[in-house]
């Protein structure tokens, strides 16, 4: 069987750069692919926020000119090996050395040249994939330009490039008005139509991804249905539903030797399921640090995550003071909307010693939060796949979620009778529901074998990528396939 080779692009890549799960996926994926065989190869934007630790090392491999209609903009390429891995970062100062990642006023126009970048620094590097890996919004009009502008260039070079497009999170579509078209990318205006890149009278990069990839892929099998529906498809279901045939749901994995807690340096005291004393230790330790009162016999909620509606926020919202009255200590570690900031920062102060909000990010505390609670809350209204249950489930700490994509995948409801499963879930959005499920974890906690016999299932639960990686390599192969390669 011939060697599989992927360009895997993505504009946020673990460890240089990270806003939430992409990156992880995008850090973790294209290890576990190299390791079964595949050349793989990443590239993402060489931001002005990455540490001098990577910089440092980068090698420049040359540059060359990105059209945006009748501008000529230069464009770096540096290389970095890291764990096995080759890396390649698109360099441009004005478009990348900037305060933040995202949500900037020119973003259309950043990743209008990133999505072009992407294409035109294969014959500098001298790699010609046989698929190209998009991930979300930031690179969606890279199969269009591979279709319009590139494909059929007289050296042959891109004959033979397919696409596959993964969507992350459907809600963030990177949407500009539609004179990006025209003034950056230099398309012609018959795609501008409802089948191609028109959203109300906008250019839509991700359904752009969706309309031109030779395939689709989302990140569970139930979000890939969930999707083609009005309540989760955020007005492109239609496209979706007709694109169905080459929509593929593979579960996110994450990075088994990284998240170990054997072996994991940013916890206080290494653990496995072997022996549980040393998670009763973090416990201990994490209660002290963040000034919760010391108690073994209490069980401690946690929640890490960015602090928006789609988190189910609402639902804590609604039955904070009748989760506290269930005896619990409640962890929240996350930065985002106002309201919820406040609102959790009013429970610490209405709570003291049983809330702790910590309104940040920090990954050594996120580490210490997975590994000293007891149970972890995810009451999300949708969510593609989620990691945090599985970071969770690594380090011993129970998941309680909503049954919806890729939780309802991972997290098997847990049985009183047969003692199977791997945590609590409810159904329905629903703020009761929810504090059930509460209720019915902290009924199991109170029988310290059943719940250590719970802790240790979820620690023997492989989510690693192994699994996941065999399924993107089959997908690859099946496009190569349907398209007689």
């Amino acid at each position: 069987m011939s060697q599989l080779k992927i360009w895997f692009a993505a504009s946020e890549v673990v460890p240089f750069a990270k806003t939430g799960g992409l990156a992880d996926v995008a850090g973790s994926l294209p290890k576990a692919l190299k390791k079964m065989g595949v050349d793989i190869r990443v590239v993402m934007p060489k931001y002005g926020m990455i540490d001098s630790k990577y910089t440092s090392q980068m090698k420049f491999l040359g540059s060359c000119e990105v059209q945006l209609s009748w501008r000529k903009q230069y464009c770096g390429v540096f290389q970095l090996d890291y764990e096995g891995v080759t890396y390649y970062f698109i360099d441009n100062e004005y478009y990348f050395f900037r305060e933040w990642y995202y949500g900037l006023y020119d973003d259309g126009e950043r990743f209008s040249f990133f999505s072009k970048a992407i294409l035109e620094v294969l014959p500098l590097i001298d790699f010609k994939p046989d698929i190209i890996h998009l991930n979300d919004w930031q690179t969606g009009m890279v199969s269009l330009l591979l279709d319009a502008h590139y494909r059929h260039r007289p050296d042959g070079f891109y004959q033979g490039i397919h696409t596959l497009l993964t969507i992350h999170n459907l809600k963030y579509q990177g949407v500009f008005p539609k004179s990006v078209l025209s003034e950056l990318l230099d398309l012609d205006w018959r795609y501008f139509n409802i089948e191609g890149v028109e959203f109300f009278d906008q250019v839509n990069f991700l359904k752009a991804g969706i309309s031109y990839s030779s395939c689709i892929s989302t990140v569970s099998r139930t979000y890939a249905e969930e999707i083609k529906y009005d309540f989760f498809g955020e007005n492109l279901q239609g496209v979706i539903r007709r694109r169905a045939g080459d929509l593929y749901g593979i579960v996110n994995g994450i990075d088994f030797e990284v998240n170990n807690p054997e072996t994991d340096p940013r916890i206080y005291v290494n653990y496995n399921k072997d022996d549980l004393s040393g998670k009763y230790e973090n416990k201990r330790r994490l209660q002290e640090d963040l000034g919760l009162d010391v108690r073994n016999d209490v069980p401690v909620v946690s929640l890490i995550s960015r602090l928006v509606d789609q988190k189910g926020l609402d639902l804590i919202k609604a039955m904070m003071s009748e989760l506290m009255d269930l005896g619990i200590q409640f962890i929240v570690l996350g930065t985002g909307d106002k309201h919820y900031e406040d609102m959790f920062k009013h429970a610490q102060y209405q709570y003291p010693g049983r809330v702790s909000a910590n309104i940040k990010y920090d990954g050594t505390l996120a580490q210490r939060i997975y590994a000293g609670s007891d149970m972890y809350l995810m009451p999300s209204l949708f969510e593609p796949c989620g990691l945090s249950q599985l970071f969770a489930m690594r380090y011993g700490t129970v998941p309680v979620v909503r049954e919806t994509g890729g939780l309802k995948d991972t997290v098997e409801p847990y049985n009183v009778y047969t003692r199977e499963g791997t945590g609590f879930t409810f159904a329905n959005y629903n703020a009761h529901e929810m504090k059930d499920a509460v209720v019915r974890a902290i009924e199991i906690y109170n029988n310290k074998e059943e719940w250590e016999a719970l802790v240790k299932r979820c620690m023997s639960r492989d989510f690693s990528w192994t699994n996941s990686a065999k399924e993107y390599e089959n997908l690859y192969r099946e496009i190569l396939k349907k398209f007689n390669i």
